[in-house]
Order: C-alpha cells, then structure tokens, then sequence
C-alpha cells in the first residue's frame, strides 16, 4: 500500500524537476544580439549612394565597384585581380556595415563587397547579374545613357527554347526574344525580321539577357519607335555545351567532344540548325534581307567567321569588340561578301579596347576593297557598358 501511495509522488516529482531547471537562468558566454532591422543597399540619394550589408563577425569589410575600374575587364569588378578603387566599410550597430561614396554617373555598374577575403554579392540588393560563375549586384544609375536599360511599359517575351542540333549531334538551348504584340490575334499575319546575337569568351546564351540587357534595350527602342519590332536569336556559342553549365545539362560526352574538334562546328549549326528552326517555327521572313548577325569579342569573331563562310546569308553585319587581318583567306572570304551583296557592314570597338587595333586593321581592309561600313568607335575598352552602348547604337539601323 505504501508503494502505490508513492508511485504518484514520485511522478509528479520527475515532471516538476525538468520544469525547475528550465527556469533557472541560463548560465552561459552567449550575448544575445537582436537581430538589425531590414537592411536596404544600395541606396541612391541623389548625389550619394549608401551601401550596407550585415556581417558581425567580419574583421573587414570593402567594396569595390565597376565604376572604379571602367576599362579593367570586361565582366565587372574583380577584387582579387586588383586592390584599386576598394573602399573601406565601417561597422555600425548590431555588426552591419557601411559606406557612402558620391553616386557614379549614369549608367548599369556592378559591384561586389570583399569580405575577409571572401568575394560576396549585396544580398540586400535582388538585381544581380551572372557573368559565367561569378555573380555580381547591380548598380543601375538613371540617367541619358541608362533610360534604355529599364523603364518600357510594353514589354516582349524571353524564351528559352530547344532544338536538336544535326551538325553537332545533340540538342542544344538558346535564347528567343519576341517583340511586343507579336503574339497578339491582330498580328498573326505579321512576319518579321531576325538579328541572330552571339555572345562572348567564357559566356553562353543568358549572357546577352543579363550582362547585356538586351531585352530591356529592345523593348524601349522599339516603343519609342526607334527600331523596327524584330525577333532576337542568343544561341550558345560554345560548341561542345548544350546549354548554360548552371543548368547542369551536359552534352553526350562523345558529341561534346567531336564538337570541340570541329573547329568551324558552331558556325555550321548556326546557318544549317539555327536559322532553319527559327524560319520553321516563328513568323519570320526567310530571306537575307531580313537577316543581321552581329556578336561581341568571340561573338564578334563568330560574326566575321559566318558571314565569310555563307556570304548572302545576312545583309545586316555588325561585329563588335573584334577584328580582323590582312590575310589571304579573310580578305577573301570579305570579298566574297561583297560579290554576294549586303546592305549594311557596321563594326564598333572602344579606343582602349584590346581589340581595337584589330577592329582598324578590319575599317582599313573594308575600305581598301570597297566596300562601304561604318565604323564606330567611343572611350572604353573591352566591356559590357560599350556594348550596351553600341547595341543601342546598333539596332535602329537595322532592316530599314
């Protein structure tokens, strides 16, 4: 009897202990920091521009920007390439830090914070960039020279589409820009002309979109009736990938491969696979007229190598950030250009571009045998702000 009067003792017992202990204060070298208010970076505030970003443990925290370096690369800030420009953050409360620089002119920059060695991106900030690996914030400064980048009110469709590629063996993605209204019902008999956009080294086919801006760029143009509605082609440049490696689709091993020997592959697919996608499936007129090819850097490259090898095919030609030489070979396949006839040749290069010199040796060739081009040039070298630019530049001379 005495047992069973117990057992509910005991219990109550064994409830009421853990309970006392979870009372007690803990004792511990925890400091409890409440956590900071919503951080908001970048702020531009007329002629300053605040940056903020929250580290409590960092040692040290800098920012480097592209507007530091403009003419350093073409992709953006690179902290580990250089210390210039990089501007010291002080630490605030609750470990956020921050600096105020005056705000760079306009234009779409890109900027990256260095913390303790670790290069981050401003995860405050929900415009962000993908250059390759590498993603970097953005910067976006109204102004004359960036009113295109932002700001159309009719706006096209971006598409990423698949198509099987015969020529290199596997099916491959690009990107397809449709100008507003094509899909309407009242302009489902209206047919348009195609600029086919190559891209440069070490990016693929979202790199016009998010490096270049291009869908953005086109839609102002065109609702400001400064270029004709056209459809964009962005295909990937590099023959042995599929897609973009983020998407983590690999091409068969033994396609990617051949395709990495066939030095002229891409150039193939673009005329064999690519424009007989494109005039198969949108409402697109199949015919030179209403063809332009232009590209940067390799792009530019690929630009120079398509119109040579299938000269008729494209009456637009416009490379960029390349060029070109004296050679046998290529002063033929330019002569072969002429003979099949053109309507518009347009190269463009910075002045401190590596590729300049290249791109005059191509003005001086093009001259030397006749045939008429524009070359136009600005200050800049080898980047995504001249490209926008001559993008820009680009498009309202196209299929006039």
């Amino acid at each position: 009897m005495m047992t069973t009067k117990r057992i509910p003792a005991l219990l109550t017992l064994a409830v009421l202990l853990p309970l006392a202990a979870l009372a007690q204060p803990r004792q511990n070298n925890l400091t409890v920091v409440p956590p900071p208010a919503r951080i908001v970076s970048p702020v531009i505030d007329g002629a300053k521009t605040t940056f903020s970003i929250s580290a409590p443990q960092a040692i040290t925290v800098s920012l480097h920007g592209s507007w530091m370096n403009p003419d350093d690369n073409c992709y953006g800030p690179l902290v580990q390439d250089t210390q210039v420009g990089v501007i010291p953050m002080t630490r605030g409360e609750n470990g956020v830090w921050s600096c105020t620089i005056d705000t760079p002119a306009p234009e779409l920059w890109t900027y990256n914070f260095y913390i303790d060695g670790v290069y981050v991106p401003d995860f405050a900030n929900p415009l962000i960039q993908r250059d390759g690996t590498r993603l970097l914030s953005i910067l976006l400064v109204p102004g004359k020279l960036s009113e295109n980048y932002a700001g159309a009110t009719q706006h096209g469709n971006l598409n990423m589409v698949w198509y099987d590629s015969p020529t290199l063996g596997f099916e491959r993605r690009m990107y397809v820009y449709t100008p507003y209204g094509y899909e309407a019902k009242a302009n489902q008999k209206t047919k348009y002309p195609v600029l086919y956009l190559l891209h440069g080294g070490g990016c693929d086919e979202d790199t016009w979109e998010s490096m270049g801006r291009v869908t953005a760029i086109a839609d102002n143009l065109i609702q400001k009736g400064l270029a004709k509605p056209m459809i964009i082609v962005m295909p990937n440049g590099n023959a042995s990938q599929s897609s973009s490696p983020f998407l983590q689709i690999s091409a068969p091993a033994d396609a990617a491969a051949a395709a990495r020997q066939n030095r002229n592959g891409y150039i193939h697919s673009l005329v064999k696979d690519i424009i007989p996608y494109i005039e198969s499936h949108y409402r697109v007129v199949p015919k030179a007229d209403y063809r332009a090819v232009s590209g940067l850097s390799m792009g530019g490259g690929h630009t120079l190598s398509v119109t040579a090898e299938y000269p008729g095919t494209f009456s637009y030609i416009c490379p960029m950030g390349c060029g070109g030489n004296r050679n046998e070979d290529f002063v033929k396949g330019l002569l072969g250009i002429k003979k099949a006839g053109y309507k518009l040749y347009w190269l463009a290069a910075g002045t401190s571009d590596f590729a300049y010199p290249g791109a005059k040796v191509l003005d001086e060739v093009l001259t030397e045998n006749g045939m008429p081009h524009t070359f136009y040039t600005k200050n800049g070298g080898h980047t995504w702000s001249n490209w926008r630019i001559f993008l820009n530049e680009m498009l309202p001379l196209l299929f006039k």
